[in-house]
């Protein structure tokens, strides 16, 4: 459904993306993982609309997406973008800015609509509250439901959780991304947060530096880390030198390492013990650098352990 190839993209002088290519078909979701300053933003806005790509094509069905050079308003009217500034009307109530873009021709129909967002995103007790009057996380939500009133092709998504609370993102989360696979609407989320990309993406694309390092469904997306960088968005990230636990060097994250009844080729000083609520994260030190392991208790400082891969 939706075809992206980027030779190149700059700002200036600056080249922001380069070499990127990727797909997206019906109802999927996409997350576009990467450190800040990546370029997630900049690809959300080049397919929306907003950016100009000279080196590169986007096609929807088929259809090429000829940017805002070829359209009077920029921003194709099948796709909604909820960017990190909320496109939100201060002045007038939750319900309102939600029934901004519906019709109104019909207005039993856009309560019933309005109603169903409200509940998606978790604000029906706000309903009728002034937009000004609400948090950072609300206002975001509101954004959303605002998004998916009149309902998109393609829903490209912002950093979409990063000022709601964790006890409530989750719930949106799930919520959300529900709604989106029951009607099939294919959705783009660019974030930083690995919890996110693994519990509810069909697959990943993690950029670096404006290129991509990975890409495919995202249980092989994690199972094919290979360096620092893509590691470190899952966990705290060891790197141990050919020959230790392994011909090869490797890196590992904390649950791919074990206490070793036996003596192995990985020894190790704690140096902390960070509780998990189901298990303690290791901070460690070997002869080459830093270490990190689970572990279902406390460690004591200072103790020393041999460590294996966990089979």
């Amino acid at each position: 459904m939706l075809q992206t190839t980027i030779t190149s993209f700059s700002y200036s002088e600056k080249e922001i993306l380069k070499d990127l290519s990727f797909q997206l078909k019906k109802g999927e979701h996409l997350v576009i993982l990467g450190e800040s300053g990546c370029g997630k933003s900049t690809l959300l806005h080049i397919i929306y609309g907003l950016l100009h790509l000279e080196h590169g094509h986007i096609f929807w069905n088929e259809k090429k997406l000829l940017g805002p050079r070829h359209n009077l308003v920029p921003g194709e009217p099948f796709i909604k973008l909820v960017a990190q500034e909320f496109n939100v009307m201060p002045f007038i109530s939750v319900s309102e800015n939600i029934a901004t873009h519906l019709s109104r021709l019909d207005l039993d129909k856009d309560a019933d609509r309005v109603s169903e967002l409200l509940e998606v995103v978790d604000l029906v007790s706000f309903k009728d509250e002034i937009v000004k009057n609400l948090s950072g996380g609300q206002k975001q939500r509101v954004a959303l439901a605002k998004a998916l009133a009149k309902e998109p092709e393609l829903l490209l998504l912002d950093e979409p959780f990063s000022n709601i609370d964790s006890f409530r993102k989750n719930k949106l989360r799930r919520n959300l991304f529900r709604y989106l696979k029951k009607n099939k609407i294919s959705c783009i989320t660019a974030t930083h947060d690995s919890e996110e990309a693994l519990a509810f993406s069909d697959t990943v694309l993690m950029l670096q530096n404006g290129k991509k390092t990975l890409y495919g469904v995202v249980q092989e997306v994690y199972q094919n880390i290979k360096t620092p960088y893509q590691a470190s968005f899952f966990g705290d990230v060891t790197m141990l030198p050919a020959g230790i636990l392994s011909k090869k060097k490797a890196v590992l994250l904390p649950h791919q390492l074990m206490v070793s009844q036996t003596i192995t080729s990985l020894e190790v000083t704690v140096l902390q013990s960070y509780f998990k609520g189901s298990h303690y994260l290791i901070e460690a030190e070997f002869t080459k650098g830093l270490c990190f392991f689970n572990h279902p208790t406390k460690l004591a400082k200072g103790h020393s352990y041999f460590l294996k891969n966990k089979a």
